[in-house]
């Protein structure tokens, strides 16, 4: 492949499908616009969004590809990204960041609302703030994980105002468990990187000279209790019956998700990494079907 797209990290793509958990809730909680819209404008809205959403990563990437090279020569794997081996020059890679992120804020504003245009900016902010010095926050414990999670509410956001009237904001419980969920699997990297680098992981993450296994754990722990507390709320408030009925099923989800950690015997791949086992991509895909079914079993409100 070619170094540059290889820097690039394009194929964490999937990670940009997740503005479609935003799409699919504002439908499930408001059916009559999803009666109305014309199928094959709705999809290539979604694909038009998708589309922008993975411009606007990409840039974040590069981003982070610069600025992380002195840190990820000390990784096992991350060691051979172009960057850091010098196979690709700087400034033409920085310079295609840029067009990226120009080009797609500037088709979101023609096309879509304020609100979407302005979340796909928060997008690209949020990776400023978690990449670049002097905030930098992928250097201060906790608030790494939660900064680096916060793309998930974000990308929420992105696929919601793809298709909600700009006054119309998603459910506050709703961002908040997709935003602990984001958190969960944050920490749980963070942990695999704790166990396996031992020594150097410091020298690869700075933060983590400031975790514990105990630390650490103790996040999971506590994300996993916020994510279902808000989970919960959710559900009861808007009286989606499957939702709690499912739960159990989710909870599974989170358990593989930490065996893996627990038990894995190198360094956790990136999440969306985690789809090439068959076992978690056909759990995942499980998952998506039965609170697809639930569209059709609870009618909100009652």
């Amino acid at each position: 492949m070619n170094p540059y797209l290889k820097a690039m990290r394009l194929g964490r793509w999937p990670r940009s499908l997740t503005i479609f958990a935003g799409s699919a809730a504002f439908f499930f909680l408001y059916r009559d616009p999803f009666s109305s819209i014309d199928k094959i404008l709705l999809i290539g809205q979604l694909g038009f969004s998708f589309i922008l959403t993975w411009a606007i990563s990409t840039a974040n990437y590069i981003i982070n590809e610069i600025v992380d090279v002195p840190y990820d020569i000390h990784h096992p794997t991350k060691r051979d990204r172009p960057l850091v081996k010098g196979e690709i020059n700087k400034i033409p890679f920085l310079s295609l960041g840029i067009v990226l992120a120009i080009s797609s804020l500037s088709l979101a504003f023609i096309f879509f609302s304020r609100p979407f245009f302005l979340s796909l900016l928060g997008l690209l902010i949020a990776g400023f703030i978690y990449n670049i010095k002097p905030i930098r926050t992928k250097d201060i414990p906790f608030l790494d994980s939660i900064s680096e999670s916060a793309n998930n509410p974000i990308r929420f956001f992105i696929g919601w105002f793809a298709f909600s009237p700009s006054q119309l904001f998603p459910p506050a419980s709703l961002l908040l468990s997709w935003w602990f969920f984001g958190n969960f699997l944050m920490v749980a990297k963070r942990y695999s990187e704790f166990r396996f680098l031992k020594e150097k992981a410091g020298n690869y993450r700075a933060v983590l000279t400031k975790y514990t296994k105990k630390s650490l754990i103790l996040n999971i722990v506590v994300s996993t209790i916020l994510f279902f507390t808000v989970y919960f709320y959710f559900a009861v408030t808007f009286k989606l019956e499957s939702f709690i009925y499912l739960s159990p099923f989710v909870f599974f989800y989170l358990f593989m998700i930490f065996w893996k950690t627990l038990k894995e015997k190198k360094v956790m791949d990136e999440p969306e990494r985690l789809l090439n086992n068959p076992k978690f991509a056909f759990y995942t895909f499980f998952l998506i079907l039965i609170f697809f079914l639930a569209y059709f079993l609870d009618k909100i409100g009652q």
